[in-house]
Formats: structure tokens, sequence, C-alpha cells
């Protein structure tokens, strides 16, 4: 068991990055020859394993056996709690210029041990350019022992000042049959299930596995692979976008309820609530702020989500086209699959195409934040016309 073991998928990227991380003793001598360095970008489709990859990096470096994944150092990395790993996850739709100067001046402490202070930025992309600009300095010229693990979607994500200075770890899509043995060995999921779940997921580790251990999150997604089907007229196509929008409105409350309740629980705690005694002054504004905070990812994560299922439309019309034309349907099965072979019987692939762009156009009006009622109603109207 080693901290590579949840990298689905990626041999040559744990190949590479196992080999440096066991060249670290060379490293921290200052070694030019053992391929380290103190900067690196992880890129890769979603959820291919990017920070994944990043952490389990953080954890082979700060390991004496290069992430043998079992010692008290690994352990510490992996859940979150070792004192010179620190993770950024940027729960927003963007990462600010103050976050980020913080960020860096704790990367400029010398780290507690003798090893490496790792900083890993979850989702690079959403930094502002102000942000980059102040962690470029930081890229530049590093602390001592100090190593930056970026990661985002693609190397165009970031500006190219600050890929230039890192050095590239690119992931790829794992495959459905790699997926399917994870979940399987890892999380115990019966075989059928696990399947249906890795084909639906579209090389998404994190996503199958919701997919495979949540009935809500299935059916939620049974829910809009449905639409097609029941675009039969002007009211339908209207109740369909108000499904869409309460689906995703249901996953953003399923993915951050529980984790708000806890934050709020631990700062009222925190500042004195509940105990005998006035709470001090201003606690009230530091609930506040909180509250805010939560509220601005929950709609980050109803974005998320809102287009996760438009991502999820686009599959199963991609499936219309490839059966029309005489490929293999691969994202689809069950009932979705009857609607599939329905669909593409009746219709021409020209219809098809034009469904497709459709749902493209209304992911790029929901990025330019057209409102989400209009812009979900024009797409179901265009879906049910093609």
């Amino acid at each position: 068991m080693t901290v590579w073991r949840s990298l689905v998928g990626q041999q040559t990227v744990v190949d590479e990055l196992a080999a440096v991380a066991a060249a670290g003793e060379r490293a921290l001598r200052g070694d030019q020859t053992s391929g380290m360095t103190h900067a690196w970008l992880f890129t890769g489709p979603p959820g291919s394993g990017r920070s994944t990859a990043a952490i389990a990096f953080a954890a082979a470096l700060q390991c004496e056996l290069a992430g043998c994944g079992i010692c008290e150092s690994c352990h510490l990395v992996e859940i979150g709690t070792h004192p010179d790993v620190r993770v950024v996850r940027p729960s927003l739709v963007s990462f600010g210029v103050d976050d980020t100067r913080d960020l860096v001046r704790r990367a400029a402490l010398a780290p507690s041990g003798r090893r490496w202070h790792v900083m890993v930025v979850e989702d690079a992309d959403r930094l502002t350019d102000q942000a980059v600009n102040a962690l470029l300095k930081a890229v530049e010229e590093p602390a001592p022992h100090t190593v930056w693990l970026l990661c985002a979607p693609t190397t165009e994500d970031l500006l190219p000042t600050l890929r230039s200075r890192c050095r590239h770890v690119r992931l790829r899509t794992p495959s459905t049959e790699a997926i399917v043995a994870l979940l399987v060995d890892r999380d115990g999921i019966d075989p059928a299930v696990a399947a249906s779940a890795a084909r639906a997921s579209q090389g998404h580790v994190g996503r199958a596995r919701w997919l495979a251990t949540d009935p809500d999150a299935r059916r939620r997604r049974s829910d809009v692979l449905a639409i097609p089907a029941s675009l039969t007229g002007l009211d339908a196509c209207l109740d369909a976008a108000t499904t869409l929008g309460a689906a995703a409105e249901e996953d953003a409350r399923a993915a951050t309820e529980s984790v708000s309740e806890v934050e709020t629980e631990q700062m009222r705690r925190a500042l004195g609530f509940g105990t005998v005694g006035k709470a001090p002054r201003g606690a009230e504004g530091a609930i506040r702020d909180l509250e805010g905070r939560q509220d601005k990812r929950a709609k980050r994560q109803q974005r998320d989500s809102l287009d996760r299922a438009l991502l999820e439309l686009l599959a199963f019309y991609r499936d219309v086209l490839a059966r029309q034309l005489g490929g293999q349907t691969t994202m689809t099965d069950g009932a979705a699959a009857i609607a599939v072979a329905a669909l593409a019987g009746s219709t021409e692939p020209a219809a098809t195409l034009r469904r497709i762009d459709a749902i493209l156009a209304c992911r790029e009006a929901l990025e330019s934040n057209v409102s989400k009622s209009l812009a979900l109603e024009a797409m179901t109207f265009a879906l049910r016309t093609g």
C-alpha cells in the first residue's frame, strides 16, 4: 500500500513522481541531478486525479521511504494535518490577491521538519490575474525547501509567466475498466453498480464513486436523462428547465449543507456561544462573514452541479449521434439507453447536432451570467424542436 494507490490509470505519472521523490534526500542536499524542482503544474481533465496526484506527491516528498503510505508522515498528509503541507481548495468562483499574499507569506516560513514545505493549490485556474502576479515572485524566487504544486485543467488556464516556471505533469482520462477496478477493490462496490457509475462518470473518478455510493445522486441523474423524452410541448419544456435548476440546487445542498453546519458550529463554539456569559464583541459579525462565504460557496456548487447536468445531456445526445452514425454508445444504459435508441431512430443527425449546439450555447450563456431560468428555457425549447 503506497500513497499512489488512489491514482487511477496514471502509471506514467506515478513512475515520474515516484522517481523524483525517491531522490528526495539528494534534492534536500541541493543535488541538481535529482530531478526535483520548486514548482509543478498538474493538468488533466476533470476527475483525472490532478489534486490526488499532487497530494500523493506531497506525501512522498515528506516520507523517508518516498511514499510508503503507512508511516505517520504519509498518514498526516493524507488526512490534511501535516504541519508542512498546506492544501488550498478555492471554494468560490475566484481566488483573490489578498488570500494569495497570505499564502505566499506562509510559504516563506521554514518547514517545521527537516524536509519540505509543500503548498498545494487545487483549481489554480481560479486565481485572478492579480493573484497570479502575487504568486509569481514566490515561484521565481522560492524560499529554501519550499515546493509549489499547482493544479489546473490545462496549461492555458494559467498565465504564461507562471506556467513557464513550472514543471508540467499531464494526467489523462482514466479508462472505465480502471475506475471499475478501483470502486470494486477499494470501496467494495458491487461490480454491476461500479460499471454503470464508471460509464456514467465519463472518466471522472470522484463522480463515479459518488454515483456508485449515493442512490439519490443516481436518481437525480436519471431525472436529467429522462428530459429529452419528456419534451412533448411548451409546458413540458418549462417544466424540464425547472427540473434542471432544482436538481442542481439539490446536488449543491447535499454537497455543502453538512459542511456548512459543522463550520458554523465550530465557529460558534470557538467564539463562546452557548457558554456562560455573553459572546465577545464582534462575534455576530464573524458569524455573518462565515455565512456569506458559505453562501458564495453554495452558489459556486450550484453552478458546477448545473454544468454537470448539462454535460449529462450532452453525453445523451452524443450517444444518439453515435447510434445514428453507426458508432458505439458508451455513456447511457437502462431506460436512458432505450430513449437514445428511440430518438436516434426518429430523428436525423443534423437535428441531433443542433441539439448539441443548444446545450453548448446554454453553457456559454451561464458562464456569461445570463439568467439561469432564461438560458435553460431557451435550451429546452431548442432540444424539443431540434
